[in-house]
């Protein structure tokens, strides 16, 4: 059998439980003839009456009692469902994944200022190199990379960065370092599954002859190898300002606003823990040369 209208069933619940077309109007927050009108049509469609008007008050018929107390168990059914849900959605923490160096470098300096405004709000960090796919009930929410060798599209920038070629003072200095090619004798450091030596070597025209040293690692242990002067790397000059100004980095080479990071959220109705996390991000974003 087609189940009548929801919204019908929903009035008349509320006409049996307020012992009154006016209140249950009131109630609903429409007109009187409007549940009136409602409860008449229902009538129509089981073919009994659920209402007798006993002068300016009513009084439910034996199938309308037998109709309200079912609705009225139906609909705590349904609203405790609700409640669990929402309750579900509400603790699931925000996942969110980048790469380890922008987790290091630029998001977890700045993630205390946002859980001290939000701490009803748990953050669940997946740093990786990998492209991990956005889908419900998995990862929120993507800070993805592009360069200029990639087309851009139509994203939401996060961080508009020049690009740098960087090294320590002690393995830089006393070297003419003054051409792409020159870096060929250096040791470089690069993030697990990317081939950033090779690319940018190519991207400045310069074809290896002789196998690169390359040190292929996690991004945020990037960081920490590049002060010791383990190697050289490319990066956001965003990771480095301060140790760029300070004199610890040396920047070899510069790519202006070259690297563009940027959010990407899954399709459809975001959580309301994301959307405050997303809307937080936008309070954060550089989109200017750093």
């Amino acid at each position: 059998m087609k189940l009548p209208s929801l919204n019908g069933l929903r009035t008349f619940s509320a006409v049996a439980g307020a012992g009154s077309f006016t209140l249950a109007a009131e109630r609903l927050n429409v007109t009187h003839a409007a549940v009136s009108q409602q409860v008449r049509l229902l009538e129509d469609r089981l073919g009994t009456p659920l209402v007798n008007r006993v002068g300016r008050g009513i009084e439910l018929t034996e199938e309308g009692a037998a109709l309200a107390r079912d609705l009225e168990i139906g609909f705590a059914t349904i609203g405790r469902g609700v409640e669990r849900l929402t309750d579900g959605l509400s603790n699931r923490p925000v996942q969110i994944t980048m790469s380890p160096a922008f987790a290091v470098e630029w998001l977890l300096p700045r993630m205390a200022a946002f859980q001290q405004a939000n701490p009803d709000i748990t953050l669940m960090l997946n740093p990786t190199a990998d492209l991990v796919e956005l889908k419900p009930g998995g990862v929120d929410v993507a800070i993805r990379y592009r360069d200029k060798r990639r087309p851009v599209g139509d994203i939401e920038p996060l961080l508009l960065s020049d690009m740098v070629l960087i090294g320590a003072p002690e393995l830089v200095a006393g070297r003419k370092l003054s051409h792409a090619a020159d870096l060929m004798d250096l040791p470089w450091l690069q993030e697990l599954g990317t081939n950033e030596a090779a690319e940018w070597l190519t991207y400045h025209g310069v074809v290896p002859d002789r196998p690169l040293v390359v040190h292929q690692m996690p991004g945020n242990l990037i960081m920490s190898a590049v002060r010791r002067g383990d190697g050289i790397t490319f990066t956001s000059r965003a990771f480095f300002q301060k140790d760029i100004e300070a004199g610890r980095i040396i920047e070899l080479f510069s790519e202006k606003l070259f690297g563009v990071y940027y959010i990407e959220t899954r399709p459809g109705v975001l959580r309301p823990a994301v959307k405050t996390f997303v809307n937080w991000l936008r309070s954060q974003a550089e989109v200017v040369t750093v």
